[in-house]
């Protein structure tokens, strides 16, 4: 991984928490490369979202309010749900297979999920996150791909991920199931509404979670 990969992979995971002050300086040290490739991410975390200038000198990780949470997911579902509906109109045959073989890896990645290991929980994530794209990619549609791109904010998913029970995970594998069938029957309107209802339920999962004080223990065994 180059230094932006690693960095946003500590934000991802919690090793960098939000409000975390970071220097160019204490980032090289950390990951034991030069300033200039350091510089260069930030740039791009900056534009990413991730973090925020911070008095004039340095930045911090972002904090994401109630508000900036609301708003992130239900401009999600608007445009995700659009998306699913173009995969189910315009899907190939290779399309369906590759979303369906994305599936299935996010189905094997519950299954050998750790709740101990936040690397485990990572590759989860990222299981989720590919099944997604793949749908997205089915629209042939590149500027709502690089929309979505720009309001998927992965440290809130991962977050989700972290607290997920067995029962959240199934029901996110079954939705993820529904979505699938939808678009392979080409059922663009059942495609839509389910994977609304998919980003809805996300949202009220993180919302809940940031209300109770009990999880807040995550921030602690992350760092």
């Amino acid at each position: 991984m180059n230094a932006y990969e690693m960095i946003k992979n500590e934000i991802i995971i919690g090793k960098l928490p939000p409000g975390k002050r970071l220097t160019e300086e204490a980032l090289a040290e950390r990951l034991q490369v030069s300033r200039t490739p350091v510089r260069e991410a930030i740039k791009q975390l900056e534009s990413d979202g991730l973090i925020t200038p911070f008095q004039r000198r340095g930045y911090v990780v972002r904090e994401f309010t109630i508000q900036d949470i609301r708003q992130i997911y239900n401009v999600r579902a608007l445009l995700e749900s659009h998306g699913t509906s173009e995969a189910a109109l315009y899907r190939t045959d290779e399309d369906l297979e590759k979303i369906h073989n994305k599936n299935l890896a996010y189905e094997k990645a519950i299954n050998e999920l750790n709740h101990e290991d936040i690397y485990s929980i990572r590759s989860l994530q990222q299981a989720n996150q590919a099944f997604h794209e793949e749908i997205y990619k089915a629209t042939k549609n590149e500027y709502l791909m690089s929309l979505i791109s720009k309001v998927v904010v992965v440290p809130l998913i991962f977050r989700s991920f972290y607290w997920y029970n067995e029962s959240q995970l199934m029901r996110s594998l079954d939705v993820h199931n529904t979505i699938w069938k939808a678009i392979e029957n080409q059922e663009p309107e059942r495609a839509k509404i389910a994977m609304q209802e998919h980003i809805y339920q996300g949202r009220d999962d993180v919302l809940k979670q940031l209300s109770d004080p009990e999880l807040e223990i995550w921030k602690e065994n992350m760092q």
